[in-house]
């Protein structure tokens, strides 16, 4: 088993039960204790855990909604895999309408770094924005709208106009959670309305979000699964989850250790 697969069954398992212990892990996994110490320190990296004598228990509020720059912190590497994914993905001369999620950020950079060219970049996010603005060969159109200061994002009826006034060629977006039953869910109405905005202005929607999304429910709804054409994640998805998305005709890309991408089955 790979070291990325052992973390997110670690991970499902803190979700279920909230703690988990070292030495019951080791036996389980078959790997040293000092093993899954490194793991349990990965998590609490991402401040997802915290640290307990002989285990770790999982933060209470993790499901909540933090800053744009605390956000931007949590499973870097994660979000890096899902950007480089998406500059194999993204053509040169793409249109692309992207959300104000971090990992939208991180696909940006992603971008910028593979050399992508006369790209139009529609966005709701003050921090892509920025980053797009060091690119003068990219063509950077901010939605307008309410600013959300903490959130770094643009939201409204002015946003979702400025949004409806142009078609992209691709819609990617993130989302608080994805789940089998409630499908993509978000942290409130204003940023789901931008988000569904997105996806109908858009040839190709995409959903991309780390492991940690999966299995997850935020407090609004965006959509079914049905009605996105692509998911992007960084780790590769349970045999249900992959067989729920060819059910929903979704194709899914995911990275591997080796930094291989690959599509799931």
């Amino acid at each position: 088993m790979l070291a990325i697969e052992r973390r997110k069954l670690i991970l499902e398992q803190l979700h279920r039960e909230k703690r988990v212990v070292v030495s019951e892990l080791s036996r389980k996994f078959s790997v040293s204790e000092e093993t899954i110490r490194r793991d349990l320190d990965k998590f609490e990296k991402d401040d997802l855990v915290t640290k307990s004598y002989g285990g770790a228990v999982l933060k209470e509020d993790v499901g909540a909604e933090m800053p744009f720059k605390d956000r931007k912190k949590r499973n870097m590497l994660g979000k890096r895999v899902i950007g480089d994914i998406l500059s194999e993905i993204i053509r040169d001369g793409d249109h692309i309408l992207l959300d104000p999620s971090t990992t939208a950020l991180s696909i940006v950079k992603a971008l910028r770094s593979e050399g992508k060219k006369d790209l139009t970049i529609i966005t709701n996010s003050l921090e892509v924005l920025v980053e797009c603005a060091e690119d003068s060969d990219w063509e950077v159109i901010s939605t307008g709208g309410i600013l959300q200061a903490e959130k770094y994002a643009l939201v409204g009826p002015k946003a979702i106009a400025g949004i409806e006034s142009f078609h992209a060629d691709k819609a990617i977006i993130s989302c608080k959670g994805f789940d089998m039953d409630k499908g993509l869910t978000d942290i409130n109405d204003m940023f789901s309305q931008v988000k569904q905005t997105m996806l109908k202005n858009a040839t190709r929607s995409i959903l991309a979000v780390d492991y940690t999304k999966f299995d997850q429910i935020g407090f609004s709804r965006i959509c079914g699964a049905e009605d996105i054409d692509m998911v992007v994640t960084d780790v590769q998805p349970s045999d249900a989850w992959a067989r729920y998305m060819k059910d929903k005709e979704v194709v899914c890309f995911y990275g591997d250790e080796d930094q291989r991408y690959r599509i799931c089955q």
